[in-house]
């Protein structure tokens, strides 16, 4: 899966969310030294990531799992969904359409 976010200006928004999980505003995801994002909850943390792209009209986050172990598809769902709720919660007026796919996309890192 890769969530796509649909903006007129993706690298200020990937800069304004970077900036909000640094400073705490958003609590419920950290980011790593590669400018990675993982769910931070104990039971979701490093269990994957999101790598994001900055594209002309979008954000890309692709998903990378774990290099030793398979992501099960409780992790992906949770992943996707979370991500997307903490964009509409925190960025609802920076962007026009969020969604996932619902299988791994080009450039996804999953074990399947």
């Amino acid at each position: 899966m890769a969530v796509r976010v649909f903006c007129s200006n993706p690298q200020q928004l990937l800069k304004d969310i970077n900036t909000a999980v640094r400073s705490g505003v958003v609590e419920t995801w950290a980011l790593d030294k590669d400018g990675d994002f993982t769910h931070s909850p104990e039971q979701w943390k490093y269990k994957a990531w999101f790598h994001p792209l900055v594209q002309t009209d979008r954000l890309v986050f692709r998903i990378l799992g774990r290099k030793t172990e398979r992501m099960s598809k409780e992790v992906y769902a949770v992943y996707h969904g979370r991500f997307i709720e903490m964009l509409l919660a925190h960025f609802d007026d920076k962007f026009t359409i969020a969604n996932a796919t619902a299988m791994p996309a080009d450039g996804d890192m999953v074990a399947t």
